[in-house]
């Protein structure tokens, strides 16, 4: 009978970690090309486009203060993913970290998780994207047809057209995913100048800004609670404590990304140095702005603005109704919101690609998703199924507001990260360990409690949605994955695998 508690040998992660064979992945990030890659997948969708849902629906004003404790659960999740990510240098992510802690079962609930994440979440990005690349079009009096922009179950409102593919949004899939094939070196060197246009914009936004908060916007800073109903007839807590806890998961899709840095672990020069300054630094620079930027946009326009016409393109509405004089920053705000979206797809793809990579290895997805270029050194076949599953969902399917679905799924992976820091630190005090959490178990603890209290922030629908989700996943393990899972294998025969090769060897 299969043991669902089996745990990945340790030694067998790290013979994974010196693999240099022509099958491994190829090590060529340092710091500082991980600390732009968290960065260019932390500032995107989630900061233009959820920071005004959050303060429409859930908080008000004090949106900032949600931003705050989102960051603080993500400090102490990232301190423990850094953790992990410099003693398990490894492709997976949450889903490795799991697998040798807490077993198998748990590590591919995790690893199925991520798919919400990753997959899904970058299927809605790229939707996002082709909303905001005819708005550019429309500057040169040029558009695509609605019925080549919009899925076959949307409908124009003025004109009554029907919708049958969304082709911009197939298209910047495409595009990523023959760059990720490409090579991740080569996907970081561009998407390095996205970094800087990004962040730039923001940094302007906040200092142009700043002049134009109306101090009646923020008053009172915290709304009374009370209850809001969406236009699409769904109730929320708004203002108060469970408001600002509501908040906190919402935009904590705006934070979706630091983890990614570690999917690519494996791919770092040296990730016992490099993997903690990577997610860390990441999460600092984005949390400062964050909080920043909140303040101000919260305080440049009303709450009624961003449950109206300022919903949408919410960042551009602020300047161009109230920052009379800046219509150039709101087209580059439009502009940099483009290229945003097409680095958090990137990476998004990335982070997706590298977790079944590592499920593959360990034989619970079947095996083309661990085949290496011979060229590239990366998981190519990988990246064009992902293709195609991200595609179809992107060019055939409308818009959702899914980024409460991906803010729980990810909320539910940090959570088990930080309850596998402190099982490991008790079952295996002797690791060695390149960066230690400060304070364990109190930061992990604090890190479950935080993004636990962020979950139960979202409401019973969205608790649902995850369960049902995870379902589905089970019944894929239970019919393949735990058939064809190595560690099961070996558990079976009584073989362990062999250490891990020294460096004479």
């Amino acid at each position: 009978m299969a043991n669902l508690l089996a745990c990945k040998p340790m030694h067998t992660l790290m013979q994974e970690a010196q693999d240099t064979s022509e099958h491994a992945l190829k090590r060529t990030l340092g710091p500082v090309n991980l600390v732009m890659l968290g960065i260019r997948a932390i500032i995107g969708a989630g900061l233009f486009v959820r920071t005004a849902a959050a303060i429409a629906d859930r908080s008000g004003p004090s949106v900032t203060l949600a931003f705050i404790v989102a960051g603080f659960g993500c400090a102490f999740a990232g301190l423990c993913y850094a953790e992990f990510a410099s003693m398990i240098p490894v492709a997976g992510s949450a889903y490795t970290y799991s697998y040798c802690t807490m077993g198998e079962l748990v590590a591919w609930i995790i690893g199925w998780d991520l798919v919400l994440e990753y997959a899904v979440g970058a299927a809605t990005v790229s939707i996002a994207w082709s909303e905001y690349f005819n708005r550019v079009l429309d500057w040169f009096g040029v558009r695509i047809p609605y019925q080549w922009s919009h899925s076959p179950l949307e409908t124009a409102m003025d004109t009554g057209t029907r919708g049958i593919i969304n082709l911009p949004a197939l298209l910047i899939l495409l595009l990523l995913s023959a760059l990720l094939i490409k090579g991740t070196k080569e996907s970081a060197i561009v998407n390095g100048f996205i970094v800087i246009l990004k962040v730039t914009i923001v940094i302007i936004v906040i200092c142009v800004g700043w002049g134009f908060i109306n101090p009646a916007n923020h008053t009172p800073f915290i709304p009374p609670p009370t209850t809001y109903i969406t236009p699409q007839g769904i109730t929320h807590h708004y203002g108060g404590l469970l408001g600002i806890l509501g908040a906190a998961g919402v935009v904590f899709f705006a934070y979706i990304g630091f983890d990614a840095v570690s999917t690519a672990a494996q791919e770092a020069k040296n990730p016992k140095r490099d993997m903690p300054i990577g997610i860390l630094g990441s999460l600092v620079i984005c949390t400062v702005l964050y909080v920043l930027f909140a303040y101000v946009l919260s305080g440049v326009a009303t709450v009624d603005d961003f449950r109206s016409a300022g919903r949408e393109a919410s960042v551009a509405f602020a300047i161009t109704k109230y920052m009379h004089g800046y219509e150039w920053l709101s087209k580059s705000v439009t502009v940099a919101i483009l290229a945003g979206f097409s680095s958090v797809i990137l990476v998004m793809l990335l982070g997706q690609s590298r977790v079944f990579y590592s499920m593959s290895h360990d034989g619970l997805v079947p095996k083309v998703f661990s085949e290496i270029h011979p060229r590239f050194r990366t998981p190519y076949k990988s990246n064009m199924l992902f293709f195609v599953f991200t595609g179809l969902f992107a060019a055939f399917l409308p818009e959702d507001i899914v980024g409460e679905m991906t803010s729980i799924g990810t909320l539910f992976a940090f959570v088990l990260v930080c309850i596998g820091v402190w099982i490991l630190r008790r079952k295996r005090p002797d690791l060695q360990r390149a960066f230690k959490v400060p304070a364990v178990p109190v930061v992990s603890t604090l890190g479950v409690i935080i993004c636990g209290a962020m979950i139960y922030g979202l409401g019973w629908t969205n608790w649902l949605r995850l369960i049902v989700w995870l379902a589905i996943g089970l019944v894929f393990y239970f019919s393949y994955g735990r058939k064809h899972s190595k560690v099961q294998a070996l558990q079976a025969t009584g073989l362990k695998p062999k250490p891990a090769p020294s460096m004479a060897d």
